[in-house]
């Protein structure tokens, strides 16, 4: 299966609508029940969860498992925006880089990635204040990006300020 939903290299798309069912779910299930809504086989089911396990994102609760803080963290993080919504960044007006945000996990390989140029465009513009409040519906990360654009920080100190505040929030040094 595809990996078009990942934290890191652990988390999958199977791994991630298992989180994704736990974290929506009201009543407990049995496997069989679960199985059918992840719409994976119960063995296939029991294999994933015990790899959520290990990775920190699922805890044993008695005879079950529930979502941990990382869990729901990755949910949080991987869950992608609509397709016309995602962060488009550019170097400045009309001088697209190529590269497009869907989540929030994309958005901070992206700010890895581009030019410090481009993200003093953005953040001193507000552009990344406003997706993240706007799209993602985060208003603290939003507000502590205008922290970030009020601190004056430039070129590379400003990416790595960028990374920190994201990381701070979302733990994406541990997640990735």
């Amino acid at each position: 299966m595809s990996k078009i939903v990942k934290v890191g290299m652990q988390l999958n798309e199977e791994q991630f609508m298992v989180l994704k069912t736990m974290s929506e779910a009201k009543n407990r299930m049995d496997i069989n029940m679960f199985s059918k809504k992840v719409n994976l086989s119960p063995a296939q089911t029991i294999q994933q969860i015990q790899e959520l396990a290990k990775e920190g994102f699922l805890q044993k609760i008695g005879n079950g498992f529930g979502i941990t803080d990382k869990g729901k963290e990755a949910l949080k993080a991987f869950t992608l925006v609509p397709e016309e919504t995602g962060f488009r960044f550019y170097y400045g007006i009309d001088r697209p880089t190529g590269l497009k945000a869907n989540s929030l996990g994309d958005f901070y390989r992206m700010i890895k990635q581009i030019s410090p140029d481009s993200a003093e465009f953005h953040l001193y513009r507000g552009d990344f204040e406003a997706w993240l409040k706007d799209v993602c519906k985060n208003t603290e990360l939003a507000e502590e990006f205008h922290s970030v654009r009020a601190s004056g920080a430039k070129g590379e100190e400003l990416k790595t300020e960028l990374l920190n505040v994201l990381d701070t929030e979302y733990r994406f040094k541990e997640l990735m």
